[in-house]
């Protein structure tokens, strides 16, 4: 199967998932809207009230996030790695792929352990980078180290995926010794998904420009036509950090620039979402066909685990845990 044939198949998941970020921004939107007038009826307070509904939305959409929407999104990688390993794909692929990690991870909490590992293991020496350009010298060290730093975070991101759909491949072995696999595997032939990089960033910068950009100009537009609106909360804020002595950015107090923060913001929620569902699967295709390929030819095997234990501590530990 090709990627294009891979993505279009399991283009369910990213639907499904859509439609659950939808809901919850629309809880947290209303929960934020019902704060504001509630609180700003009773005792004009009504930016407080904001807050405190905005807080309790955030920690609503913390938990669909944390028990449905990755749950989804595991799904798609589990089946994407079966279209890779099998060159097909059953039927129903979204009824297969919630089957697959059910069968793979009895609980939701027993898949984020194994993502919890994965990404601390590559955070690890993400963060070894950065120590090591702040000892290159001075601020612009600091600096080298934190850019690379922050990339290898973006790229993290994907072998984190892509070491989910190794532990899916790998449907013999416990979860545990397959993730040590695929951080073996990412490490012993990163240079074959060097050529992923200049995808995963383009792709990236290119939806931002092109998806975040007009609705960031779409929402300015329309709230250019509620000054009145964007003054009093300006005001709101202005009165809330005099009142409670909080320090707010004196951005926040402007009307015109607090509109065109929101308006950003807006902008990148946006993005934020039809990225994650449509632009970043079909990038994770072409790096997880090259991360399993790699793999089926050269599976790791535990000698090689210990060039990895000397890079990172949480690897050393997890593999310590599997001899015991």
């Amino acid at each position: 199967m090709s990627n294009k044939e891979l993505y279009k198949k399991t283009l369910c998941f990213s639907i499904h998932k859509l439609v659950i970020d939808l809901i919850t921004l629309a809880v947290v939107a209303g929960l934020a809207t019902a704060g504001f007038l509630i609180m700003d009826k009773v005792n004009s307070m009504g930016m407080l009230g904001m807050v405190i509904g905005l807080f309790v939305g955030i920690v609503i959409a913390a938990f669909v996030g944390h028990f449905i929407s990755y749950a989804i999104k595991a799904g798609q990688i589990a089946m994407m790695t079966y279209g890779i390993a099998e060159n097909k794909l059953p039927d129903n692929v979204y009824k297969e792929g919630k089957k697959v990690v059910k069968e793979r991870f009895a609980t939701v909490a027993a898949l984020f352990a194994v993502t919890k590992v994965i990404k601390a293991i590559f955070n690890q020496i993400g963060r070894g980078i950065t120590a090591l350009g702040n000892a290159i010298g001075g601020e612009n060290g600091g600096a080298v180290g934190s850019a690379i730093s922050s990339a290898i975070q973006t790229i993290v991101s994907y072998m984190c995926d892509c070491c989910l759909g190794w532990v899916f491949f790998r449907k013999d072995t416990s979860s545990a010794k397959a993730t040590l696999e695929g951080a073996v595997l990412f490490f012993k032939h990163g240079k074959s998904f060097a050529k992923n990089v200049g995808r995963i960033f383009g792709m990236g910068l290119a939806s931002l420009v092109l998806v975040g950009g007009p609705f960031f100009g779409i929402s300015y537009l329309i709230f250019q036509s509620m000054p009145n609106t964007f003054a009093k909360l300006a005001s709101e804020l202005a009165e809330l950090s005099t009142r409670e002595n909080i320090e707010i950015h004196e951005l926040l107090t402007n009307p015109t620039t607090l509109m065109l923060i929101i308006a950003a913001v807006i902008g990148l929620v946006i993005w934020g979402f039809i990225h994650s569902n449509f632009i970043r699967p079909f990038v994770l295709v072409g790096v997880l066909r090259n991360f399993m390929e790699s793999g089926m030819k050269d599976i790791p095997s535990e000698s090689s685990f210990a060039e990895l234990e000397q890079k990172s501590a949480k690897f050393a530990t997890l593999r310590k845990s599997l001899k015991e």
